[in-house]
């Protein structure tokens, strides 16, 4: 996606259609094309700020904004729920199917991290060693 032009210009731009010039003939001096010489002058004639709108998605919480009150009690509840359980809970109280990953940025956003278990034992038990009676 190319990026928009800079302010510097939109505003050497309004310069020139202020000043009498077509929004054709402004863009074929500043070297721009025809189409966004005719929508800048147009902006210009209205009043219109210059500045460029925001590219990208719209910051915001999507499906899942409806139900952070939801999500908030859920972990407060039981702090160890897993991803699996947190989406089956949503799907069938709320009728909301997430996928994992959406979930997670969720519980970021409220201020939640997954930080494993401190005290916990590691997953081989015992250190390994040799069978009773047997030498190498």
């Amino acid at each position: 996606m190319p990026a928009p032009l800079s302010l510097d210009l939109r505003r050497r731009f309004q310069r020139y259609v202020e000043n009498g010039l077509s929004g054709r003939e402004a863009a074929r001096r500043l070297m721009i094309s025809p189409a966004t010489g005719a929508r800048l002058s147009g902006r210009v004639r209205r009043g219109e700020p210059l500045a460029a709108a925001r590219c990208g998605r719209p910051l915001g919480w999507g499906k899942l904004g409806a139900h952070k009150a939801f999500l908030l009690e859920l972990v407060e509840q039981d702090p160890d729920i897993t991803m699996v359980e947190l989406q089956a809970a949503l799907l069938d109280a709320e009728g909301v199917h997430v996928h994992q990953s959406s979930l997670s940025r969720a519980l970021r956003r409220l201020g939640f991290t997954y930080k494993k278990s401190r005290w916990s034992r590691t997953s081989g038990g015992d250190p390994m060693s040799s069978a009773p009676g047997m030498t190498g």
